[in-house]
């Protein structure tokens, strides 16, 4: 079975404000910056940089500590090597 992440069936998930460091289980894990709403979908973005992708909300949870340390290290690495502005 899928796993879902989301509030209780029949509830909608809130959106997290612009700039939060999600995870999103429906594409393996990635974590992503939340950049807004797209229809029924999510838009996340690329810590590191690159092309936004769209997740199912029910499919994305707030990064804990270690994922966020992780992404931000990430981060730090790709604009030190001139990927990230």
């Amino acid at each position: 079975m899928p796993e879902r992440n989301g509030p209780p069936d029949g509830q909608e998930p809130h959106p997290p404000a612009v700039g939060t460091l999600v995870v999103d289980t429906g594409h393996g894990g990635r974590v992503g910056e939340f950049r807004g709403v797209a229809g029924p979908y999510w838009s996340l973005r690329p810590v590191s940089g690159g092309a936004e992708w769209e997740a199912e909300p029910e499919r994305v949870r707030l990064a804990d500590r270690i994922e966020r340390l992780r992404a931000e290290n990430a981060r730090c690495n790709a604009r030190s090597e001139g990927r990230v502005l």
